[in-house]
């Protein structure tokens, strides 16, 4: 029987008679589609084509509705249309490419086929892969993975880590998300799961914090890493970003570095401050690296993680949950403490959202440039002592 498809239309078709076994609906757009429908009412999207090479009519079960929506099945219809016309029988190669998959075979495959090409985060989604993922699931097979598994492992860590299993949870479902379109794996169990809700972060230091930080940072034994510190401040620049600063992004006579490539995909111009344009002065006097922030021990030849001197300067200075990032919604909260518009504080900080973008691509970097001046002078006002210069 012939049908478009819609969700109404899907969602309301009758079961078959009892001990017809099930029914098949062809979907009036998208020739060879099929939906067949059993009788306790699962449905399955089917792609069903005759194959003049092979001499023989081939089935491919695109997956269960409605995990797998019209649209995702009319597109995998497409693509099961072009590959049998080309000759090519999609049922042998998705046998082939399913044989024996382990979820540890496929983060690996994941990882060279997509993160490790696109994602930015590719190293982060390893370190969690590894922490939460592999010693659960990683030796068993696509199908041996179930939604409840999942469920309680994500209870499991949001007791302790709420946004963590969340993350979790998404990284989980992106892999599965690209095994169901690169044909190993037919539905996403993590379907259905609910997140936890999370609360935005909104913790920059407090007026009466900062004497005691500018104090911590300038008794930190590691230079590189208190400047790295106040670079992160004065700038409101990403963490990654200012790791991998380079010399040659830094231009002195215009107090501007440009950072190639952003987190959004975009370059960014980023104003300096005085103070910062100070501190890259004196650590270009002794630079013989093409890093700014340089390590001798770390693989990239730059700053990685200064974990242990982050921990020392909260630790003298008496603080508590503060982390790196925060120093930079520290500047965006000082911006708009000295009369800063949310367009310019997000102009500043590289943020990135349709609207706001299109009012940022009007602004001029002159009010960017003084709502940095006037935030790094508010934040500088309540060091009791101004950090030595660095070396």
């Amino acid at each position: 029987m012939k049908l478009h498809f819609t969700r109404k239309a899907l969602d309301t078709l009758p079961l078959p008679a009892p001990g017809v076994g099930r029914a098949e609906y062809q979907d009036d757009e998208i020739k060879g589609l099929v939906l067949r429908i059993n009788e306790v009412g699962e449905k399955t999207f089917s792609a069903v084509r005759w194959s003049k090479a092979n001499q023989k009519t081939i089935r491919v079960t695109l997956g269960p509705y409605p995990d797998v929506s019209i649209e995702k099945a009319r597109k995998r219809a497409r693509e099961v249309n072009e590959m049998i016309a080309a000759g090519t029988d999609p049922t042998e190669e998705r046998r082939r490419m399913r044989s024996e998959l382990t979820l540890d075979q496929l983060f690996e495959i994941y990882l060279d086929r997509w993160a490790r090409q696109r994602k930015k985060t590719a190293r982060e989604d390893e370190r969690d892969y590894a922490n939460h993922l592999a010693p659960r699931f990683g030796n068993k097979r696509l199908s041996e993975i179930r939604r409840p598994d999942i469920s309680r492992l994500h209870s499991e860590i949001g007791k302790e880590q709420p946004r963590t299993a969340n993350k979790i949870l998404a990284l989980l479902s992106t892999v599965f998300g690209r095994a169901i379109e690169w044909g190993y794996a037919d539905a996403n169990p993590i379907h259905g799961l609910k997140r936890y809700p999370e609360k935005k972060r909104d913790r920059f230091l407090q007026r009466d914090e900062l004497p005691r930080f500018f104090d911590a940072l300038a008794t930190l034994p590691n230079p590189t890493a208190r400047d790295f510190f106040l670079m992160c401040l004065f700038t409101g620049a990403r963490r990654s970003n200012v790791l991998a600063m380079r010399w040659e992004e830094i231009a002195f006579d215009q107090a501007m570095w440009r950072i190639p490539e952003t987190k959004n995909g975009t370059p960014q111009f980023v104003v300096l401050h005085r103070a910062a344009v100070d501190l890259l002065r004196q650590r270009r006097k002794a630079a013989d690296s093409p890093w700014v922030f340089p390590s001798t021990t770390s693989k990239s030849g730059h700053l990685v993680e200064p974990k242990k001197a982050w921990a020392l300067v909260l630790k003298n200075a008496q603080l508590t949950d503060v982390r790196i990032h925060d120093l930079r919604r520290t500047l965006g909260s000082y911006q708009a403490i000295t009369g800063a518009s949310l367009a310019v504080i997000g102009k500043s900080l590289n943020h990135k959202s349709v609207q706001a973008t299109q009012i940022y691509a009007r602004l001029d970097i002159d009010p960017i440039r003084d709502s940095v001046q006037r935030a790094v002078d508010g934040i500088l006002s309540y060091a009791r002592v101004a950090p030595d210069a660095p070396s």
